[in-house]
């Protein structure tokens, strides 16, 4: 880890991510506590509506934005979103109405959907070596657990000398530092991805999913994460305090349980995906997911569902963390932003249908029959990953192409065969290859 930190443009953009997350984990808390400041007894519906909101912008606006943005400087994209953020946390101390609760996280995860992709596409142009830009995707998702325990940590330590109000100034601070460290770095530029319509652009990553047979694994594997981390989220309140009988920091307990399985993956993996390839790890973690969920029916108290949570933590890690180098072997330089956002969106488009799955079925058919029906889509996931997604996967396909002329620069070195040229390189969905070849 030392050594991809050792790179400066990748330093600061993993503490800008790092800091970033900090301030939007305060922002969480802080929300909360406005939505029972303005709604008392609904706020629970008002958090609701506002996580409803936050995925139907990640999975409306992703594609677009970037489409709109891939022309401009990354940096400038970068530190313009980090600054919009900011003026959206800025107001939302101020807010006296619902509605205008709702209208801010909008515009804020808006900006965020467009911040993300273009983020995490940008990361394997710094990081060319594949082993450094795995231990990058480890780190981030280190990154991710970590929030999620600092961040609740630090909210409760600040809310002793301070409003909650005021949490709303360290979300503030933390994308304003986020743009200054961004700014202090030079990005490689973003490749042209010639001429298209807003259109072709918002959908090319869509495209290239469709076309890709290990997107579309990954696409059934993002099902199966957002059936186990729906439950997780939603229901381990419900568990621990309603079934169990406990208290809050047993809730907080297990869910650093689950925290620590994913963070004990993401340190393993960079070892791990040496010796072992990306769809066996995968597919084992999506495995322990449809386990877990199958059998957490039959938990009975704290220890167990510690387990449990350990278990699925490991299992979403391993399913998820990997994804990154599934999105940068399937594509060209120039397609990574909208491919990233494609990712972005159809993942969070999964969460959008678990979410209200798991707390929908928790409340009126119990949680023993909601871990059977969210363990039944995992393991149906898992299922349609190892189907889409061949075990023989390699990077250089041959193949034939028919419809270029013979000197095309593209058949360099080719064989004419019959009507075409054959030739083999690594392939990814492109101009020149717009559907996989049907051999493999």
């Amino acid at each position: 880890m030392r050594r991809i930190l050792a790179n400066r443009t990748y330093r600061h953009l993993f503490l800008a991510q790092m800091i970033a997350l900090i301030g939007t984990g305060l922002a969480t808390v802080a929300l909360g506590l406005l939505a029972y400041d303005l709604a008392g007894a609904d706020a629970g519906a008002v958090l609701g509506t506002a996580l409803a909101i936050k995925m139907v912008a990640y999975v409306g606006v992703a594609p677009v934005a970037t489409a709109l943005a891939e022309r401009l400087p990354r940096r400038a994209l970068l530190v313009g979103l980090d600054l919009a953020r900011a003026g959206v946390a800025v107001l939302l101390p101020f807010v006296t109405q619902v509605w205008e609760v709702y209208l801010l996280i909008f515009v804020l995860q808006s900006a965020s959907a467009a911040f993300t992709p273009t983020f995490q596409a940008t990361i394997p142009d710094v990081l060319t070596d594949e082993a450094e830009y795995t231990r990058a995707l480890s780190l981030s998702r280190l990154a991710y657990d970590l929030e999620s325990l600092v961040s609740p940590i630090l909210a409760a330590a600040l809310l002793t000398v301070i409003g909650f109000h005021d949490l709303f100034a360290g979300t503030v601070a933390g994308f304003i530092i986020s743009a200054v460290l961004v700014g202090s770095t030079v990005l490689p530029a973003s490749t042209p991805a010639g001429r298209q319509s807003i259109y072709n652009r918002a959908t090319r990553g869509l495209r290239i999913f469709r076309a890709t047979p290990r997107l579309r694994g990954l696409l059934a594997l993002n099902l199966a994460i957002a059936a186990a981390g729906a439950m997780v989220i939603v229901n381990t309140v419900v568990l621990v305090q309603a079934e169990f009988g406990l208290g809050q920091r047993a809730t907080a307990l297990a869910l650093a349980a689950f925290g620590a399985g994913s963070m004990i993956a993401a340190l393993l993996l960079p070892r791990l995906l040496n010796d072992i390839s990306d769809r066996t790890v995968m597919l084992s973690g999506a495995a322990v997911l449809a386990a877990g969920l199958s059998g957490g029916g039959l938990v009975a108290d704290l220890g167990v569902l510690l387990l449990l949570w350990f278990a699925l933590g490991l299992g979403c890690s391993l399913a998820q963390t990997p994804s990154g180098r599934l999105l940068r072997r399937s594509s060209q330089p120039q397609d990574r932003p909208p491919l990233f956002a494609a990712q972005f969106m159809l993942s969070h488009a999964c969460w959008l249908i678990t979410y209200p799955a798991a707390g929908w079925l928790g409340a009126t058919v119990g949680l023993s029959a909601t871990f059977a029906v969210l363990g039944g889509v995992a393991a149906l996931a898992a299922v349609a990953a190892i189907r889409l997604w061949p075990a023989f996967d390699p990077d250089e396909i041959e193949h034939v192409h028919r419809m270029l002329d013979a000197d095309h620069p593209h058949l360099r070195g080719a064989v004419t065969v019959g009507a075409g040229h054959r030739h083999a390189h690594a392939y990814t969905i492109d101009h020149h290859h717009p559907e996989w070849p049907r051999s493999t």
